[in-house]
C-alpha cells in the first residue's frame, strides 16, 4: 500500500502558551454526530456504484439504527430530564434543546429514508423485475391467492382487541407494527376503536406472485371484515411505537444479577414511549386517540409515507439475485489447514484481519483444536456476543465434558443480547463450565481467549487470542476486525492475570503488553500522546494515528488538541460518533478525521504512536468513550512483529490517502464525502488475490 501525503497537515508548532485554555465550544454534539453517522449510511443507499440489493440492505440497516437511537439515546435523554438532571451537554445545549434538535434531525432523516425507498430504490427494483407493491396494485389472481393465505396462515394468529368500557386500551409493545381500526355496528351506529397487531413471526413482505411483494399489514387490512364480522370497517391506519428499552440494573444492591436482569428484561416491554410513527394518511381523530392513550408529545410523532418499519427489507436484500449483490469471495487462510496451529504459534505470532482472513479456520479453529487436544488442560474465554448456533460455545462444552477446566466470562448485560447470553450461560453451566459474570459494576467487553497446554517436555505454555471483535462466526463475515494469536509468554502472563482479576478477587492494574480498562487504558493512551508531544518539541519524528468506532472521551480529545497545538500530526479514522472538532485554527489544525463505510462494518480499533521507523502499535476492544474507559473491562495488546506493524501502518496510510473514498469531518461538524479511485475494502479483497466467485459453488466462510 502507498499513501498520498500531499494533504497531510504541516507539522508545525503553533507556539501557544502551555496554559492557554481550551475553548468552550471545542466539542461537537454527541447525538447529532450519531445521527450524522446514520446519514452516511443513508448516502450509501443513493450510491449507484453499490449493487442494488446491497442498497436495499442499507435501507434496512438505517431503519434498525434509527430504532436503536430512539430506544437508547432519546430514551436516556428523556430519563435524565425526568430525574431532574438538567446539566447542559458538552456541546452547550440544555436537555430540552437537545431533544428538540435531535427530533427535528431524526424526522428529516426518516422522511429522506422514505423518499429514497419510494422514489429511487423501488423503481430501480421494478426495473430489475422485483416489485414491492400495495394491495390496490395486485391483480385478481394475486388477491385470490392471498385470501387463501390469509385464511390458512395469517388469520389464526391474529388477535383483534377492541376498546370499550369492558376492554381497556391494549398495551402496545415496542417496535411492533399495528393497525388502528375503527368499526361501526350497522344495527345501532355505535363506533368502536380496535387494534390489530401484525405478528412479528410473520413475513414482513408477503410474496403475492414471483418477485412481487406486498406488506403484511396490507394483507391484513384487506381482510379486516373477516376479523370484525357483521361490522362496517370505517377506517384503518398503521402505527408503530418505540419505547425506552435501555436496561438499568443496580449491581451494588442486587444479590443475583441474572435474576435481576431477567426481571428487568420483562419490565423493558413496558418502558415509556419515545416515538410514535404513523402513516401520513392517518386521520386527526385516530391520531388524537393514540396520542392520548400512549401519552406521547407532539414532537414525538413521526408522519411518514408507508409502509412503516423498513427493517424488514433485509428479506428483499436476501433474494437470490447474485448479479444485484456484491460479488462473493473466499476469505484467506492465515494458517494452512494442514499445519498444527499450536506449532505455528510457537514459531511466530499471527495477525488476523477479518473478514479478509477466515474466522472459522483461525479463531474458531483455535478454540476447537484446544477443546480436542488431550494436552490442553484449561481454556478461558470471554463472551460478549455470539451467534445462535455458536461453534465456539459447542467447543467449550466439548472441552468441559472432556474433563478440561473451562472458564467462561459471559457478559449477560450486553445490550439487546441479554436473553441470548443468559441462555448461553445456563447451557455452559449445565455442561460443567465455570461461568462468571465479570467484575461488579463493569461490563466485560474485552475479547480474550486463553489456552493452557502441557508441552512434550512437561512445561506449561499459554496460547492467547486477543481481538477487536466478538466471538461470533456470523458477524465475523460482515464486521471488519483484527485479532492476534500468540504464544508470547508475556502476553500469556498478562491474560492469565486478567482472567484471575475477572474471576477472583484482585486489584491487578499493571500489565506487560496489555492496556486494560478501567485502570490503565486511558492513562496509558494519555501518556503516549504526551510522549509524542515531547518527541515533536525535541525535533524527533512524532505522529498519532487512531482507528476507532467512536471518539467521545473528553480527556483524550483534550490531549489530542494539546498534541495538535504542539504541532503533532494526528490522523483519526472514526466510523461513527466523533465529538472532536478538527481543523480549528489554534486548536486542531493538524488533526484530520475520516470515516469509511461500505460492504463491511468497520469495527476494529488500532492505535499508532510514533512517526519514526518503529511506531508503537496497539489493537483491542476499546472505543474512546467514557463508558468503555471507565465502566468496562477492555483490553489492548501491543503488536510487536515488524511485519504486523507495517501491515497496520500501511492500512492507516491507505485510509487517510486522498485516493481513497471516505467522508471527511470539517471544523463546523459537517461530513463531506470524497470519492477516490480506491474503495478500501474492495482493495483489500483484491490485493491479496482472493478468488471472487459469482455463484454459490465457492467454499465460503
Amino acid at each position: 500500500m502507498s499513501a498520498d501525503f500531499s494533504s497531510v497537515p504541516e507539522s508545525k508548532d503553533v507556539n501557544l502558551p502551555e496554559d492557554t485554555p481550551l475553548p468552550q465550544d471545542r466539542f461537537l454534539n454527541r447525538e447529532e454526530s450519531w445521527l450524522q453517522f446514520n446519514e452516511r449510511v443513508l448516502e450509501l443507499t443513493e450510491d449507484p456504484a453499490i449493487p442494488l440489493l446491497e442498497r436495499v440492505r442499507f435501507l434496512a440497516i438505517f431503519a434498525s439504527n434509527l430504532d436503536e437511537f430512539f430506544r437508547v439515546r432519546v430514551a436516556g435523554l428523556k430519563r435524565r430530564m425526568a430525574t431532574g438532571l438538567l446539566l447542559r451537554t458538552k456541546s452547550g445545549l440544555k436537555p430540552s434543546e437537545e431533544l428538540a434538535r435531535m427530533g427535528a434531525i431524526a424526522d428529516e432523516l426518516a422522511r429522506r429514508h422514505a423518499a429514497i425507498f419510494h422514489d429511487v430504490v423501488t423503481p430501480q427494483l421494478a426495473a430489475e423485475g422485483i416489485e414491492i407493491v400495495r394491495w390496490d396494485d395486485l391483480g385478481k389472481d394475486e388477491r385470490t391467492a392471498l385470501r387463501k393465505l390469509f385464511r390458512e396462515r395469517i388469520r389464526p394468529v391474529l388477535t383483534p382487541l377492541a376498546v370499550d368500557p369492558a376492554h381497556p386500551f391494549p398495551y402496545i409493545s415496542g417496535l411492533s407494527l399495528n393497525l388502528a381500526v375503527t368499526v361501526r355496528n350497522p344495527a345501532d351506529g355505535h363506533t368502536v376503536f380496535a387494534r390489530v397487531k401484525v405478528p412479528s413471526q410473520l413475513p414482513r413482505f408477503v410474496t403475492a406472485s414471483p418477485n412481487r411483494f406486498v406488506p403484511m399489514e396490507d394483507v391484513i387490512a384487506a381482510h379486516l371484515g373477516e376479523l370484525f364480522k357483521g361490522m362496517e370497517i370505517v377506517q384503518h391506519h398503521v402505527f408503530r411505537v418505540t419505547r425506552n428499552e435501555d436496561l438499568e440494573v443496580d449491581e451494588d444492591v442486587t444479590e443475583n444479577l441474572m435474576q435481576a436482569l431477567e426481571r428487568e428484561l420483562l419490565r423493558r416491554r413496558f418502558g415509556p414511549p419515545v416515538r410514535l410513527e404513523v402513516e401520513d394518511t392517518i386521520t386527526r381523530e385516530v391520531l388524537d386517540l393514540l396520542v392520548d392513550e400512549l401519552g406521547v408529545a407532539e414532537h414525538e410523532i413521526y408522519r411518514l409515507s408507508g409502509p412503516l418499519d423498513l427493517t424488514g427489507l433485509h428479506a428483499i436484500a436476501d433474494l437470490d439475485r447474485s448479479e444485484l449483490r456484491y460479488r462473493r469471495f473466499v476469505p484467506g487462510e492465515a494458517v494452512s489447514s494442514d499445519d498444527d496451529l499450536f506449532a505455528k504459534l510457537r514459531e511466530r505470532d499471527i495477525l488476523l484481519h477479518h473478514p479478509y482472513d477466515s474466522f472459522s479456520t483461525s479463531v474458531q479453529r483455535f478454540v476447537e483444536q484446544a477443546a480436542a487436544d488431550p494436552d490442553v488442560l484449561a481454556i478461558k474465554q470471554t463472551l460478549y456476543r455470539t451467534s445462535g448456533d455458536s461453534p465456539i460455545v459447542d467447543a467449550l462444552i466439548d472441552a468441559a465434558e472432556a474433563g478440561k477446566q473451562v472458564v467462561v466470562v459471559v457478559e449477560i448485560k450486553a445490550r439487546f443480547d441479554e436473553h441470548a447470553n443468559i441462555s448461553w450461560a445456563r447451557k455452559l453451566e449445565k455442561a460443567g463450565c465455570h461461568v462468571v459474570y465479570g467484575v461488579l459494576g463493569l461490563k466485560t467487553h474485552s475479547k480474550l481467549a486463553l489456552v493452557v497446554r502441557q508441552e512434550a517436555g512437561g512445561e506449561l505454555r499459554t496460547y492467547c487470542h486477543i481481538g477487536t471483535g466478538n466471538y461470533n462466526p456470523k458477524t465475523a463475515r460482515q464486521y471488519e476486525d483484527f485479532g492476534l494469536l500468540t504464544a508470547d509468554p508475556q502476553v500469556g502472563e498478562d491474560v492469565t492475570d486478567l482472567f484471575i482479576n475477572l474471576t477472583g478477587y484482585s486489584n491487578q492494574s499493571e500489565y506487560r503488553r496489555l492496556l486494560v480498562a478501567p485502570h490503565s487504558l486511558r492513562p496509558g493512551l494519555l501518556t503516549r500522546i504526551e510522549r509524542e508531544i515531547d518527541h515533536h518539541r525535541k525535533g524527533r519524528p512524532a505522529r498519532i494515528r487512531i482507528k476507532t468506532n467512536a471518539l467521545v472521551d473528553e480527556p483524550l480529545i483534550d490531549a489530542l488538541y494539546r498534541a495538535s497545538r504542539a504541532g503533532v500530526p494526528v490522523d483519526l479514522w472514526v466510523r461513527g460518533i466523533c465529538t472532536l472538532r478538527p481543523g480549528v485554527p489554534g486548536l486542531s489544525e493538524t488533526i484530520r478525521v475520516r470515516s469509511i463505510l461500505g460492504r463491511f462494518l468497520e469495527h476494529s480499533r488500532v492505535f499508532e504512536f510514533g512517526g519514526g521507523r518503529r511506531p508503537e502499535m496497539w489493537i483491542g476492544s476499546a472505543d474512546l468513550m467514557r463508558r468503555n474507559l471507565d465502566r468496562r473491562v477492555e483490553a489492548l495488546v501491543k503488536v510487536t512483529s515488524p511485519q504486523h506493524r507495517a501491515y497496520l501502518s500501511d492500512l492507516l496510510d491507505l485510509a487517510m490517502s486522498d485516493g481513497t473514498t471516505a467522508w471527511t469531518l470539517n471544523s463546523d461538524g459537517k461530513w463531506l464525502r470524497h470519492r477516490g479511485e480506491i474503495d478500501l475494502q474492495h482493495h483489500l479483497i483484491a490485493s491479496r488475490r482472493w478468488r471472487t466467485v459469482d455463484d454459490d459453488s465457492g467454499n465460503l466462510d
